[in-house]
């Protein structure tokens, strides 16, 4: 059971790192588009 909360507290960690990260992309996306126009 324990492995079991331990699994899923990482699991959520790794969405929260990935969604992060997608946005910092995201924003940097904008930034350079912005920039081009």
């Amino acid at each position: 059971m324990r492995y079991v909360m331990v699994a899923a507290v990482l699991l959520l960690a790794a969405c929260n790192t990935i969604g992060g990260v997608g946005k910092d992309l995201q924003s940097a996306g904008e930034t350079v588009s912005d920039a081009a126009n």
